[in-house]
């Protein structure tokens, strides 16, 4: 990281790149004062140097948000996700499997935050876009799959939810 600041400078997104990825450690280690301020750093850069409109813009923000989903802090997390998603489909289209990610991620939040309906639409768009772009037996449309079958099971839909998850494991 020091050597790509001193030859990129310390605003430049190759930099921004190490910061973000140290980032990413730190938040795997639980290290979460660390992992923002890193994380926050790496957004800054990117949104300075790129535009913010930029998919390196939408990736930090969306490590940004998985951090803050993490710690249960949903209402610091959704904004930023909804943000990483509309530069996800600005820039790549609506079918680009990092739009389905960023619609997974949105999906998720809302279902750790106990809002099912909220959750639901989320992930049906995200199993939609996978399954169109990656085929029917890709592994992340298997999980796509169990992540709304979760949703119907908790809302009391099982037979909604069992043919789901039955393709799910049929997939993996």
């Amino acid at each position: 990281m020091a050597i790509r600041e001193k030859v990129f400078g310390s605003g430049h997104p190759t930099f921004a790149d190490s910061l973000n990825n140290l980032g990413l450690l730190y938040m795997e280690e639980n290290h979460g004062a660390a992992s923002e301020a890193l994380l926050k750093r790496a957004l800054a850069i990117r949104e300075n140097a790129l535009g913010p409109d930029h998919v390196d813009v939408a990736q930090s923000l969306n490590n940004l948000a998985n951090l803050y989903s993490g710690e249960g802090r949903y209402g610091d997390a959704e904004p930023l996700y909804r943000r990483a998603l509309a530069i996800y489909q600005k820039a790549l289209g609506p079918d680009h499997p990092l739009v389905a990610t960023a619609q997974n991620n949105l999906g998720a939040l809302y279902a750790r935050d106990g809002r099912d309906a909220d959750a639901e639409p989320f992930y049906k768009q995200a199993l939609a876009i996978r399954e169109k772009t990656l085929g029917p037996d890709h592994p992340d449309v298997a999980s796509s799959l169990s992540n709304l079958a979760n949703v119907y099971q908790r809302q009391g839909r099982a037979a909604d939810a069992d043919p789901l998850y039955q393709r799910s494991l049929a997939i993996i």
